[in-house]
């Protein structure tokens, strides 16, 4: 539990220096001649604490190697493992898209119809994000936290106590403010802002609740394979999905099935949570299969 609460203070620090550092930050960079936005400025310096924070702890609870991160397969046989799950996690998600498809749950928007150019553009943007957050979140999430709690409590324990984390990182609400509206008290402005979901639960609750299931899901898969390769793919397969559905359609308030979309995003919510207890399963299959044929070898 040692190591849960390091990796919580960490994540306070950083939120913290939003509130108490944004704001000279800002000045900063205003004496040097550039013309950022606070927000901007603001969500960098807690990226950079966190960063910082995240090497000094790595090294103090010794999950900085490449083995604890979950790195520790050659690197083509990682590439493999993760393409794979990539391509696994994207057939998953394909259920999910035909029941929004069968119950009319999105519209695409104007001019993405007919228009291959913008749908190439998407697509694009949306594997690199994939990329990028999968391997971030995971390294951080399934590499360094979850290793460092497996040690200390066990892999269950690492699992349910990772996984709402995971899901409470995604209601970081955005926080926009003129450059003309500035003032000293900005910072806690902002982190007041960012927290702001966290002070209405119902409103956030089927995502949340969707998120955490998402959270375990990862997790299991992290403790069966041993490493985070499919953790990486599975997960960016299913940034990008919901990046492109997110910047090609508009939620479908009309639907009969208006009410299983959650607000947040518009896409997560009670029906994908239902599909995410049945692609868990599926993963179980796979992997957990594989396991198995491993140690009766």
């Amino acid at each position: 539990m040692l190591s849960y609460a390091v990796f919580l203070a960490l994540i306070g620090v950083a939120l913290v220096a939003i509130a108490a550092l944004g704001y000279p930050a800002w000045l900063l960079t205003l004496s040097l001649g550039f013309d950022f936005r606070f927000t901007r400025v603001a969500i960098r310096l807690a990226m950079l604490v966190l960063v910082i924070g995240f090497v000094l702890v790595a090294r103090r609870l010794r999950v900085a190697d490449r083995v604890s991160l979950g790195y520790d397969l050659p690197p083509r046989v990682f590439l493999t493992a993760t393409l794979r799950a990539w391509l696994l996690g994207m057939l998953l998600m394909l259920p999910v898209l035909l029941t929004m498809l069968a119950l009319d749950m999105r519209e695409l928007k104007p001019g993405m119809a007919l228009a291959a150019g913008p749908w190439i553009r998407v697509i694009l943007a949306g594997l690199l994000t994939g990329l990028v957050v999968g391997s971030t979140e995971e390294t951080f999430m399934r590499g360094a936290m979850q290793t460092a709690i497996t040690r200390e409590s066990g892999a269950a324990v690492a699992i349910g106590l990772t996984a709402p984390l995971y899901a409470a990182t995604h209601f970081f609400a955005k926080f926009r403010i003129a450059s003309s509206d500035v003032h000293y008290g900005s910072g806690l402005d902002m982190l007041s802002a960012t927290l702001a979901s966290f002070l209405h639960p119902p409103g956030i609750l089927d995502a949340f609740l969707c998120l955490t299931l998402v959270g375990v899901l990862l997790g299991m898969v992290r403790a069966l394979t041993g490493n985070i390769a499919a953790c990486v793919g599975l997960h960016a397969a299913w940034v990008t999905v919901i990046y492109v559905v997110r910047e090609t359609s508009n939620r479908n308030p009309a639907s009969p099935a208006a009410c299983l979309m959650s607000d947040y995003d518009g896409f997560i919510g009670w029906m994908v949570l239902a599909w995410t207890l049945a692609i868990g399963g599926a993963l179980w299959w796979v992997y957990g299969r594989r396991e198995k044929r491993a140690l009766a070898v």
